[in-house]
């Protein structure tokens, strides 16, 4: 899976997308509201890591994480 930060612009939150290994977004959510997506998706109990992942990940960086 990848990850991507996105940086919001004026009133628009930065965003996280969550891409799966043929690059299709699987999940689309605000940095500090990743609850409902993760676990729509499954993955609600890796939650922490991700967003471990995703506090020290640079905008408009790509990093790809094994699950």
């Amino acid at each position: 899976m990848y990850l991507i930060k996105v940086k919001g612009v004026a009133k628009i939150p930065d965003y996280v997308q969550l891409r799966d290994d043929s690059f299709t977004l699987l999940a689309y959510f605000r940095v500090d509201r990743p609850d409902k997506s993760l676990e729509k998706i499954g993955l609600g109990d890796k939650m922490a890591y991700i967003m471990a992942i995703v506090r020290d990940l640079p905008f408009g960086q790509i990093k790809k994480i094994e699950l």
